[in-house]
């Protein structure tokens, strides 16, 4: 009986040394899940932080292309619309140079030859 106590007494030891080193195993996964966990913690508030930056970023944006159409659009009317001043300027130019001329030769005074 003393050879299956002795037995017994070493099978009880490598399990409490099983046992032992399994906790401690447990022990530092546990450690590891709690770092994980606090880094999870902190990348979700980035997250929180980093998305309402990007909205606003997003609104700001939102309202610079918005008033950029606004300015593209005025250029181009004002443009047009330049672009008409100086057609009409061009055309008067041409009519006032013509009737200058009708208006010369209707006050100049006549030769001899035309009386």
């Amino acid at each position: 009986m003393t050879q299956q106590g002795a037995a017994l007494q070493t099978y009880n030891n490598e399990l409490v040394k099983c046992i032992e080193e399994l906790c401690t195993k447990r022990e530092e996964l546990n450690r590891l899940i709690q770092q994980e966990e606090a880094e999870k913690s902190r990348l979700q508030h980035d997250i929180r932080v980093l998305t309402e930056k990007l909205s606003r970023v997003n609104e700001s944006l939102a309202r610079r292309l918005a008033a950029r159409a606004d300015f593209d659009r005025t250029i181009a009317e004002t443009e047009a619309a330049y672009m008409k001043i100086l057609e009409s300027s061009q055309t008067l130019l041409s009519v006032l140079k013509k009737e200058t001329g009708h208006l010369t030769k209707a006050t100049e005074p006549r030769s001899s030859k035309d009386l």
